[in-house]
């Protein structure tokens, strides 16, 4: 199996069994986030997707805004979204953003640039892989997100 920074890649490596070697292949290549990859690999995790969740259940932790976790430049900020929106409007194949639930619920990880471009851009749902490392969490997701259960193999 070919890896590419697409969904439809991260879809067929999950219906292989092979998320988690996906997201690594993704985070080191082309998202520049080898920090990422290093940290979810200190612990066993648990990962579902790609799944289609409602963009308001997910808030970005990175951008120009004094409240975010992540603070960036404004002005580089504006152009990356921008480009992003025009390469949406002509590639329907986006790698998925990558979010992490805990019982406090999401956290926007990887691809808030592409979350604010699919905002501004009107969309109402996105593609993303879950990550959760305590098994309370996971149980909690499935309690609570049950009707994900059967869109895409949990690993």
């Amino acid at each position: 199996m070919e890896y590419q920074n697409t969904l439809s890649s991260a879809i067929a490596f999950s219906q292989n069994g092979k998320l988690e070697e996906w997201i690594h292949l993704f985070l080191n290549a082309d998202a520049n986030n080898t920090a990422f990859s290093d940290g979810l690999k200190l612990f066993k995790r648990h990962y579902l997707g790609p799944i289609k969740m409602h963009v308001s259940s997910l808030k970005r932790c990175c951008g120009p805004e004094s409240h975010m976790k992540w603070q960036v430049d404004r002005e580089g900020f504006e152009k990356r979204v921008s480009s992003l929106q025009k390469s949406i409007e002509s590639d329907h194949d986006m790698p998925p953003l990558i979010v992490q639930y805990s019982q406090e619920g999401f956290e926007l990880n990887d691809g808030n640039h592409r979350y604010e471009a699919y905002v501004r851009s009107g969309y109402k749902e996105v593609d993303v892989i879950i990550w959760m490392t305590e098994k309370s969490d996971y149980d909690s997701f499935l309690e609570k997100y049950s009707h994900y259960q059967d869109s895409i193999p949990i690993q």
